[in-house]
């Protein structure tokens, strides 16, 4: 075994964590301050949402968090490298409801008064983006799990935020476009909401269209909030699209779904970001027949990488976080594992204990780590440039469909395409 794996891989853990116990599992909550780390643990300040419009996105996000340190701590704890030994990790968590004024203010309590070696986010760019500013004012490392709005990384060089387990937004769509070309697609609609990760998504892939020579003939910005999508698509259908993109959060991406299953509203593409993520959620809450044929992006259980170096390949994670219940098992759950992944990685080699000295540590593995979410590398901003995106679309199967990857994002990804896109979608 290198040196690399010696001081950074971990065994199989046969455990699972349900979703319903995590608020006891956490070491703090809203209404009161969890007490100090000792000097045997390393504290990971976090914070996760059990109600509101993030819950459904962030519990799993910090149950896979949660599994990473009680699989760690099984084994006797995480190799730390400056302490030359290994230590028991002990996370610190806060529920800030969904609410980024609450984030923002827990954020600076788990450093204030927790005192935490290093933070991880909450769920998504809006829960993350609170944190971002606190980190670079207080410089103060900060692992950004799934925050990949592109204003994050768009202020040059940042030692201080690491995004360990998506790619930022703004490169999401590229596959999606030639996709898009490659269908002989003519007439696009995007319709985005207006934060940080759905509006760079959206002007990318504007831009990625206008390259060929295409303008969408819709594109159109809403709060993050909107619900009602009934005016909103009829608009969408009086340009005829050829495909249509649907840009927004779980919340979003349903209520958008639903509206076209209400009215019989049917276009030949359509394509949500989340369905992805969670694909038992859009089955209960949208129904197997309307996600039928639409398309998504690609991202772990769809994406099955068992190579890896440092912890659990996909496969064996499924088997040991969710024993015996495989379809649990969504991307959050393993992005949430990830990013304890990286935190691990950073402290088997780190420098020193201080921040820039952990920080150290993910410059030291930086594109030779290797995770079920794939390769792990970062730029000098931060942004997550190594673990990029398919496109998939739900193939009916039986009584409900099956993702399947229809386009890859990387040409050494052509090998995990397993389907022909279907297009354009059959009428229901």
């Amino acid at each position: 075994m290198n040196d690399f794996a010696k001081r950074t891989s971990i065994g199989l853990v046969a455990s699972s964590m349900a979703f319903a116990g995590l608020a006891a599992l956490s070491t703090g909550s809203a209404m009161g301050a969890s007490p100090k780390s000792s000097s045997n643990t390393i504290s990971v300040g976090t914070l996760y949402a059990s109600t509101g419009s993030f819950a459904t996105s962030s519990l799993p996000e910090y149950a896979g968090l949660q599994f990473w340190a009680k699989s760690v701590n099984a084994h006797g704890g995480m190799y730390v490298a400056p302490l030359k030994k290994k230590e028991k990790v002990k996370i610190v968590a806060y529920n800030d409801q969904s609410d980024p004024a609450t984030a923002t203010t827990l954020y600076n309590q788990l450093l204030t008064q927790n005192h935490v070696n290093v933070m991880v986010a909450d769920f998504g760019s809006v829960l993350t983006a609170p944190a971002i500013t606190i980190a670079k004012d207080q410089k103060q490392l900060l692992f950004d799990v799934t925050g990949s709005g592109t204003s994050f990384f768009s202020n040059g060089a940042n030692p201080y935020v690491v995004l360990t387990s998506l790619p930022v937004s703004a490169v999401w769509p590229k596959p999606v476009a030639k996709l898009l070309e490659s269908l002989k697609t003519k007439r696009v609609a995007i319709l985005y909401c207006q934060n940080d990760f759905d509006q760079a998504q959206a002007t990318a892939i504007q831009g990625f269209l206008k390259q060929k020579g295409i303008t969408p003939v819709y594109f159109q910005g809403v709060p993050t909030t909107q619900s009602d999508y009934s005016t909103l698509v009829q608009s969408i259908k009086a340009t005829n699209p050829d495909a249509v993109l649907e840009l927004g959060y779980p919340n979003n991406d349903i209520a958008f779904l639903n509206e076209l299953k209400a009215t019989g509203t049917h276009f030949k593409f359509v394509l949500t970001p989340f369905l992805g993520q969670l694909p038992t959620l859009f089955s209960q809450d949208v129904g197997a027949s309307t996600v039928a044929n639409t398309y998504t992006y690609a991202v772990p259980p769809t994406l099955v990488i068992n190579k890896v170096n440092l912890g659990l390949g996909l496969t064996a994670f499924v088997h040991h976080f969710a024993p015996g219940k495989a379809s649990t098992v969504n991307f959050l759950d393993v992005a949430g594992y990830n990013a304890g992944l990286a935190v691990q990685a950073a402290f088997a080699h780190a420098t020193s204990m201080s921040q820039l000295g952990i920080r150290a540590g993910i410059t030291a593995v930086n594109g030779k780590l290797q995770t079920l979410e794939g390769t792990f590398k970062v730029d000098k901003t931060g942004e997550q440039v190594g673990e990029l995106l398919p496109v998939a679309q739900a193939v009916p199967h039986g009584n409900g469909y099956v993702l399947k990857i229809v386009y890859p994002a990387t040409p050494s990804q052509k090998t995990m395409v397993n389907a022909t896109p279907i297009y354009p979608a059959p009428t229901k």
